[in-house]
C-alpha cells in the first residue's frame, strides 16, 4: 500500500523568489527503506518537513500529498503526531527533558496515554534499543550517538507507521553511525516501519535501501532501486555519482559487464574477478607528511579537565602540526577532540602542560550557527569586516569573491538560520576566510556538505595551504580525511594513540578505515581511496577537486575611504539635538536629586516648590519631543518600509478593542473602586484580565491561530516578568514598559495590551498584589495598545529615536498620569480633592523620571534586535495578516 503519494508538489518560502521544491511527484510504499539524496540546498529537508504536518514550514505550496490515500492536510494532529515520527539532524535540538526515562515517556504523556501503557512501551523500547544501562542517567551525560539513539527510541514509543530522519548520522562518529543505521535497518525489517531518510554519507545507507530518489535544484532527477540509480547516474555522467558508495564508483571505472554493486562485499567480489584477468600495480607511498622545521601548533604533555571534581578530558596530550599542513584528528564522540581545538584557540587553558601557537587562530565550531549574528547572508559576511575601515560598497567588493567561492551568491538575501546544514557550513567558512587566519581550526567542517562541494572545499583548503595557512580538522568523515589530509591521528582516552599519513593510518584499521580499503586490502593493502584502487588496476581516476571561481584567500588591501553613502544631519539639527539632549539630562538630574518629597505639598495643598517641580516636569516632556524632532530621521528603521498607507485602516477587531479598552475597562475600574471596594480588588483584576483577552477570543473564533502564535505572546509575557524580577533592586528601573511597546509594534495593539496587562498581573505575585494591580494592568496595557495602533496608522516609526521618545512620554504622561492619581485615590482620605491629586502627581515625578530613563535605555539597546527577530518569526511561521 502507498504510504505517501506526492502529486506535483511545489513550495516556496516567504519573501523568496526561487522555489525550494518544484513539481515533485512520486510514491513511497509501506515497508520501504527509502533514501532521498541530493546536493545541499536541493530541497531534501524541505520535502521531509512537508510530510510531517506540525513541522511543515510556512510558505506558498501547490500540489497534493496523500497519506495512506487521504490528504495529509486532513489528518488530525493527534494521529499525525503518533503515526509520523521525525528525527532531526541535531540530537540536542530534539531532547526536551532532563532524564533518559523522562524523554522516553514524554511523547506518550503528551498524548494522554495511561500509566500502564506508558510503562509497558517505555520498558519495551528500552530493551529493544539496549539502553537499560543508562536508563536513569541525565541526558547531559550521554554521547552524541546515545542522544540520537534516545531520540529514535522516544519516537518509536508512539509506534509510528512512518519514521522520517533528516541526516541523523551527520554528527556521529563512524562506529556510532554504523550502530544507529543498523538499528534503523532492524526497525524496518522486524517492525515493518517505513523509513524515509536523507543523508550525504551514503556509503552504508545505500546498501540498506530498497528504494532511492535523487533531487537536483528542487526537482526529482531520478528514482528507483539503488542499482538502477547507480546505472542512471553513471550513464548520464551526473556529478551526484561521486557521492555513491565506493563499490559502485570502482565498478564504473572498470571495463566490465557485471551488475552494479552496492555493498562492500559485492565490490570485493567484483574486484577479485576483475584481477583474475587484469594485472595491478602497487600504490606508491604518498609522501604527504610535512615534517618541516617550522611548527605552527605544539602541545606538550597537556592535561585538562572542565571542573576540579570531574575526570580528565586530556591526559598528557602531545602533538605538533607544521606550517602549511592539513592535519586531521579522528575519534569517537566525547573523546576530547573539540576540547583540543578549544585549547589551541585559547578558549580553555590546561592545568598542566604547554600550548604553543604561532599565528592568528580562527575556529569554526561544530555548530556554525554560533557565528551568525545578522539577518542575511550578505550582512553576515560584511560583519566579518567590521574592523576594516572602508565604505559599505568597498566591503561588498571584498566579500564578493569569497561569496562566489563558497557558492553563496543565490543565498545572499536569505536568513542564515533558513539555510540547510551544508549551506550554513559554507557561510561560516566564508566568514572565517575574510578574517585572514594563520591557523584555521575546523570542527566537523564537512558536516552537511554534499560530495560536490567537498571537492570545492578541498580546493579551497589547497589554496589556503599553499599560502602558508595551517589547517587543523576534527572530523568523522573518514573518506574526506583519507583523500585530502597530510596526516591523520586517532584520539582515544585523552591522547593520540596513532598518527601517520593517510596510507599508513587507514590501511591497518578495521573500523576507522575507508570502504575502498575494505574492498581492496587483500590485494592492494595500502589503497585507501577509490582513486588508489582505480590507479592500481589502470582505470580512469576521478577528479577529486573542483576549481572554484575566484580566490580562496586574498588579503584585504584597501585604502580607507569615508562612507559617502551615510546620510549626515545638517549642522543646525545637530546643534538642536545637542541642546535638547543637554536640557533633557539637566532636567532629569534636577528632578531626581530631590530628597524630601514633603517639600512639594503641605496641608494647604501644593507648595511653590511643588508648582515649580510641575513646570520642570513639563519642560522635560518638551525637551524629549524636541530631541525626537531633531533626530528621528537620523536613525535608520530596522525594516525598509513602514506600514503602507493601504494597510493603515484599523480592522473591526481593533476598533472593538479600542472601545473595550477606552470605555469598558475604565468603567470596570470605576465600579471596582466606588462600588465593589478595594478589598475585592482580585475580582476587579479578574474582570480587567478577561476584558484584555476578549479580542483574542474573537481572533480564535475568527481565524483559529496556531499554537505557536499564542506561545510567542506567552514568551513575551514571561520575559516581562523575568525582567521585572531581575531588576527588583532598582525602584522603577524595569524593562516591562519597553517590552510592552515592542510587543505592540511587532504584533499589534491587542497583543501589546495583553502582554502589558498580563505581565503586571503575573509579576505582582512576586511584588505583592493589591488594589493597585488592576490599575497597573490598565496603565501598562494601554501603552502597548497605543504603540500598536499608532504604528499601524503610520504615526509611530520604528527608529530608535522615535520609539525612545514614545517610551519616555508614555512613562510620564500615561503610566505616571494614571498611577500617580490612583495612589491618591487608594491612600487618600474621604476629603479627596484636586489639590491632593496634583500633590501625589508631583511627588511621583522623580520615580517617573527613573521609569522613563529605564524605558529609553531598554528600547535603545533592545528594540531593534527584538523587532528584527519578531519580524522573522512572523514571516517564517505565517503570523502576519
Amino acid at each position: 500500500m502507498e504510504v505517501y503519494t506526492i502529486k506535483d508538489v511545489t513550495f516556496a518560502y516567504p519573501e523568496t523568489q526561487a522555489f525550494a521544491i518544484q513539481n515533485l511527484s512520486f510514491t513511497i510504499h509501506e515497508g520501504d527503506f527509502f533514501v532521498l539524496c541530493g546536493y545541499s540546498g536541493c530541497g531534501k529537508s524541505t520535502l521531509l518537513r512537508q510530510l510531517k504536518p506540525t513541522l511543515t514550514p510556512h510558505g506558498v505550496r501547490s500540489g497534493e500529498i496523500l497519506f495512506f490515500g487521504r490528504p495529509l492536510s486532513e489528518l488530525d494532529e493527534r494521529r499525525a503526531t503518533a503515526e509520523i515520527g521525525f528525527v532531526l539532524q541535531s540530537p540536542d535540538n530534539q531532547i526536551v527533558t532532563d532524564k533518559v526515562w523522562h524523554e522516553l515517556a514524554f511523547g506518550m504523556e503528551s498524548l494522554g496515554f495511561d500509566t500502564p501503557t506508558i510503562r509497558r512501551r517505555v520498558s519495551e523500547m528500552a530493551t529493544f534499543f539496549g539502553i537499560q544501562s543508562w536508563f536513569y542517567k541525565s541526558v547531559n551525560e550521554l554521547s552524541g550517538g546515545q542522544k540520537q539513539l534516545l531520540n529514535l527510541a522516544a519516537v518509536m514509543t508512539l509506534q509510528p507507521k512512518v519514521l522520517i530522519l533528516d541526516e541523523p548520522t551527520s554528527q556521529l562518529d563512524p562506529i556510532a553511525a554504523s550502530d544507529f543505521l543498523s538499528t534503523l535497518q532492524k526497525i524496518n525489517r522486524e517492525l515493518g516501519t517505513t523509513i524515509i531518510l536523507t543523508e550525504h554519507r551514503l556509503e552504508q545507507v545505500v546498501s540498506m535501501a530498497n528504494h532511492m530518489a535523487v533531487m537536483e535544484d528542487g526537482r526529482l532527477l531520478c528514482s528507483g532501486s539503488v542499482p538502477q540509480i547507480g546505472e542512471y547516474l553513471k550513464n548520464h555522467s551526473c556529478e551526484m555519482f561521486s557521492a555513491m558508495p565506493s563499490a559502485m564508483r570502482i565498478w564504473a571505472a572498470l571495463e566490465n559487464d557485471a551488475a552494479c554493486p552496492v555493498q562492500v562485499g559485492q565490490g570485493r567480489l567484483l574486484l577479485k574477478e576483475y584481477l583474475h584477468n587484469h594485472p595491478f600495480r602497487p600504490i606508491p607511498q604518498d609522501g604527504k607528511s610535512k615534517n618541516t622545521a617550522e611548527s605552527c601548533i605544539s602541545l606538550t604533555d597537556v592535561w585538562f579537565r572542565y571542573e576540579k571534581d570531574l575526570p580528565d578530558v586530556l591526559k598528557g596530550l602531545s602533538l605538533t602540526v607544521s606550517k602549511g599542513e592539513l592535519f586531521c584528528l579522528l575519534g569517537g564522540n566525547g573523546a576530547g577532540k573539540s576540547t583540543t581545538l578549544k585549547l589551541i584557540a585559547g578558549l580553555q587553558s590546561p592545568y598542566c602542560g604547554d600550548v604553543c601557537i604561532n599565528g592568528k587562530v580562527c575556529l569554526l565550531p561544530q555548530n556554525p550557527q554560533s557565528l551568525f549574528v545578522r539577518k542575511t547572508v550578505q550582512e553576515e559576511l560584511l560583519d566579518a569586516l567590521t574592523n576594516v575601515k572602508c565604505s559599505r560598497k568597498e566591503k561588498e567588493m571584498i566579500t564578493a569573491p569569497v561569496m562566489k567561492l563558497c557558492q553563496l551568491e543565490r543565498l545572499y538575501d536569505r536568513h542564515p538560520y533558513d539555510l540547510s546544514g551544508g549551506e550554513q557550513q559554507r557561510l561560516a567558512l566564508a566568514k572565517l576566510l575574510l578574517v585572514q587566519p594563520d591557523i584555521l581550526l575546523l570542527d566537523e567542517p564537512t558536516k552537511g556538505m554534499d560530495a560536490k562541494f567537498k571537492k570545492v572545499f578541498a580546493n579551497i583548503l589547497k589554496k589556503l595551504l599553499a599560502s602558508g595557512i595551517t589547517v587543523f580538522v576534527v572530523s568523522h568523515d573518514i573518506e574526506f580525511c583519507a583523500e585530502y589530509a597530510d596526516r591523520c591521528a586517532l584520539f582515544f582516552d585523552g591522547a593520540i594513540t596513532t598518527c601517520g599519513t593517510p596510507h599508513e593510518f587507514f590501511s591497518g584499521n578495521s573500523f576507522y578505515t575507508t570502504s575502498a580499503n575494505l574492498i581492496a586490502r587483500e590485494w592492494i593493502p595500502n589503497a585507501v581511496t577509490v582513486n588508489d584502487v582505480i590507479e592500481a588496476v589502470g582505470g580512469e581516476k576521478e577528479n577529486t577537486t573542483i576549481e572554484a571561481e575566484g580566490e580562496a584567500y586574498s588579503p584585504v588591501k584597501i585604502t580607507p575611504q569615508p562612507n559617502k553613502e551615510e546620510a549626515r544631519l545638517p549642522l543646525w539639527r545637530k546643534i538642536g539635538a545637542a541642546l535638547s539632549a543637554i536640557g533633557t539630562f539637566a532636567v532629569f538630574f534636577y528632578a531626581t536629586r530631590v530628597g524630601n518629597l514633603s517639600d512639594f505639598v503641605n496641608r494647604d495643598g501644593i507648595t511653590e516648590e511643588g508648582l515649580w517641580q510641575l513646570y520642570i516636569y513639563g519642560a522635560l516632556i518638551v525637551f524629549l519631543f524636541l530631541f525626537g524632532a531633531f533626530t528621528c530621521r537620523r536613525s535608520k528603521p530596522c525594516i525598509d518600509v513602514q506600514t503602507t498607507v493601504d494597510k493603515r485602516k484599523l480592522s473591526k477587531r481593533t476598533a472593538f478593542s479600542v472601545a473595550l479598552i477606552l470605555l469598558l475597562i475604565p468603567l470596570t475600574l470605576f465600579v471596582g473602586v466606588f462600588y465593589v471596594g478595594y478589598k475585592q480588588y482580585y475580582l476587579t483584576a479578574l474582570f480587567v484580565l478577561v476584558e484584555c483577552m476578549l479580542p483574542f477570543f474573537m481572533v480564535l473564533e475568527g481565524r483559529h491561530p496556531k499554537t505557536r502564535e499564542l506561545v510567542i505572546i506567552a514568551v513575551l509575557c514571561a520575559m516581562g516578568v523575568a525582567g521585572r524580577a531581575a531588576f527588583f533592586m532598582l525602584p522603577q528601573f524595569k524593562p516591562v514598559l519597553a517590552l510592552t511597546i515592542i510587543s505592540g509594534v511587532a504584533l499589534g495593539g491587542e497583543s501589546g495590551f495583553l502582554v502589558g496587562a498580563v505581565t503586571m498581573l503575573t509579576s505582582n505575585i512576586m511584588f505583592s498584589q493589591g488594589p493597585w494591580t488592576p490599575w497597573q494592568m490598565f496603565a501598562m496595557g494601554i501603552i502597548g495598545f497605543f504603540a500598536g495602533v499608532l504604528f499601524r496608522k503610520g504615526l509611530l516609526r520604528r527608529s530608535r529615536a522615535s520609539l525612545c521618545v514614545f517610551g519616555a512620554v508614555s512613562a510620564f504622561v500615561i503610566y505616571g498620569g494614571i498611577m500617580n492619581p490612583v495612589s491618591a485615590l487608594i491612600w487618600g482620605n474621604e476629603s479627596l480633592n484636586m489639590q491632593m491629586i496634583i500633590g501625589y502627581y508631583i511627588t511621583g515625578i522623580p520615580m517617573d523620571c527613573v521609569h522613563a530613563a529605564a524605558t529609553v535605555f531598554f528600547l535603545w539597546f533592545a528594540a531593534e534586535p527584538m523587532l528584527e527577530k519578531l519580524d522573522r518569526v512572523k514571516v517564517k511561521y505565517g503570523l502576519i495578516e
